[in-house]
């Protein structure tokens, strides 16, 4: 997978950022990686096709990665930040979803909640599951990446699904993961940065 360049480092501005403007970066980050992923897929000709099996896609890759920047922040924060940071993350995350796939996709059917409420669900339904798997300082271990590629696997028509958790497992994730470490190296560091014309720069809105 070719990397795409993450702007992750702050204008030197003087002023410490708060969690909420923390996470907004990171949402922003991880949105990027997610789509990202989803390009990668396409290209190496797996069938994803535009609508409901698109966003089905993001949102399992999106509820993944949040996973992932939860672990890290564990990390990196006590229990109170942590909580306030993946709070702000996963609501932003889950409304510039929303925002997207409103534009595709149109309003929800009656009776159905927000893109971004489904979203959070989902969010809450599978982090029971991925808190039954391992995480350590070289990240998440087989079990934690391979239940997504099987829910992955769901998703993709029969001609896809004898290689897709491969695909997901041994190529996407790795390059997804150094992405968002990256990216949390960069929206966390105290170290504040000059300036450079426009490169450098993460927006905390």
């Amino acid at each position: 997978m070719a990397n795409i360049r993450i702007k992750s480092q702050w204008f030197h501005d003087g002023a410490s950022k708060t969690p909420q403007q923390q996470a907004s970066a990171m949402a922003f980050i991880t949105w990027r990686v997610a789509q990202n992923t989803l390009k990668q897929m396409r290209s190496a000709r797996f069938d994803i096709e535009v609508g409901a099996q698109y966003f089905a896609f993001t949102h399992e890759v999106l509820v993944f990665l949040t996973q992932v920047i939860d672990r890290l922040a564990a990390q990196r924060m006590d229990d109170a930040m942590r909580t306030e940071f993946m709070t702000a993350l996963v609501q932003r995350v889950a409304q510039v979803l929303q925002d997207n796939e409103e534009g595709l996709m149109g309003e929800p059917g009656a009776g159905q909640g927000s893109y971004a409420d489904q979203f959070i669900d989902l969010y809450n339904q599978l982090a029971d599951h991925y808190a039954d798997f391992g995480f350590d300082a070289h990240g998440p271990d087989f079990a934690f990446v391979r239940y997504l590629g099987h829910r992955i696997e769901a998703l993709m028509p029969d001609k896809d699904k004898r290689w897709v958790v491969d695909q997901v497992m041994a190529s996407e994730v790795p390059d997804a993961l150094g992405m968002i470490g990256r990216g949390m190296d960069g929206v966390l560091s105290t170290e504040p940065h000059a300036k450079r014309g426009a490169r450098g720069a993460v927006s905390g809105d």
